[in-house]
C-alpha cells in the first residue's frame, strides 16, 4: 500500500480576519470552507489548507481536539513559469522575502512569514527528485 499525498495539513493562527486577508489577497487561496472565530479552509491545488484558531478547537465535542503552537512550515508548488511572478507579487505586498535558496538542476525556493510567522516556502516543481 502506498499514500498518494498529503490531502491536507493545517496552521494554527491567532486571528482568522487576518489569515483569510492574507492567504486570499497575497496567495490567492480561494476559501472553500469558514466557521467564524474557530477556522478557515482554503484550496491549494488539490490540497486543502486547514487554518485553526487553536483556542478554540483545543476543546474537541465532534471530533478530536486540534490545537498546537509554534512557526510551523509548508511549501507551495507553483510552476516553473510563475515562480518570478510569485516572488515580486509578495514584494508588492509588502512580505518580505527572508531566503532564496537553489536546489539542484536550478530549481529555486523562497521563503517568507504570514502574520502568524508560520514559514511559508514557494517551490519550484521537482526539488525533491523523482516528481
Amino acid at each position: 500500500m502506498k499514500f498518494k499525498q498529503i490531502k491536507e495539513t493545517c496552521l494554527y493562527v491567532q486571528d482568522l480576519d487576518r489569515t483569510i486577508a492574507f492567504y486570499t489577497q497575497v496567495l490567492e487561496l480561494p476559501v472553500i470552507g469558514q466557521v467564524p472565530d474557530r477556522h478557515v479552509f482554503f484550496r491549494a491545488g488539490s490540497s486543502v489548507l486547514l487554518c485553526f484558531n487553536a483556542q478554540k478547537t483545543r476543546v474537541g465535542k465532534d471530533l478530536p481536539p486540534h490545537f498546537g503552537e509554534g512557526q510551523l512550515h509548508l511549501a507551495l508548488e507553483c510552476e516553473p513559469d510563475d515562480y518570478a511572478r510569485w516572488k515580486e507579487k509578495l514584494t508588492q505586498a509588502g512580505v518580505v522575502v527572508e531566503h532564496e535558496q537553489t536546489w539542484p538542476q536550478a530549481r529555486k525556493s523562497c521563503y517568507f512569514r504570514d502574520p502568524d510567522q508560520h514559514l511559508l516556502e514557494i517551490v519550484m516543481p521537482g526539488i525533491w527528485g523523482g516528481e
